[in-house]
């Protein structure tokens, strides 16, 4: 089994960050979420890669499964985007979801690392076996966060508890330093 490690993104930074936080990690969606943007992709291809099959002495037809292709293309972009544009940044104090609505709009929501609980993951079956996916779940007071289609779900559930139990210790010290 090959062994991956994840890496702190490039950037030090990233739009919303607070002074004197630091960035751990950031992750997104296994590709196997993306895979209505392949059937966007393949469908419009090969509908229209048919027409020119049945009525072959028909030149004109030919060009169908070029409009196909494009037409899939666009709708894959969309997807694609959607895909790569929604991320989860955690850093030392909290764990940022960034979710892509549309072409304009996102979504973010965020949670203190000290308020988390507990922290689970699921593989489901054979096939988050075979491609490496699964869920996690944060539980909180307030409710659970629940990502869906993670890659690698035991790496990173491993980074989250130890995120989580350096902030916790963090709060815990520097509330003893407020004390005396």
């Amino acid at each position: 089994m090959e062994k991956t490690e994840l890496k702190p993104k490039a950037q030090l930074d990233f739009v919303g960050q607070r002074e004197g936080e630091k960035l751990l990690f950031v992750f997104r969606h296994h590709i196997i979420a993306m895979r209505k943007g392949f059937y966007m992709l393949a469908i419009p291809l090969i509908i229209t890669s048919i027409p020119p099959l049945i009525w072959s002495y028909n030149l004109e037809l030919f060009l169908l499964p070029i409009v196909g292709l494009l037409i899939g293309i666009i709708l894959f972009a969309y997807h694609f985007i959607m895909w790569y544009f929604t991320v989860y940044i955690v850093t030392d104090q909290r764990i940022r979801q960034v979710t892509q609505r549309g072409f304009f709009g996102k979504d973010v929501i965020e949670l203190r690392l000290s308020k988390v609980q507990n922290i689970s993951y699921n593989i489901p079956g054979f096939s988050g076996e075979m491609f490496q996916f699964g869920t996690i779940v944060i539980q909180t007071i307030v409710g659970d966060l629940v990502i869906n289609k993670v890659e690698h779900p035991d790496k990173i559930y491993n980074q989250l508890q130890d995120a989580v139990n350096n902030a916790i210790e963090k709060r815990a010290k520097d509330e003893d330093e407020e004390i005396n």
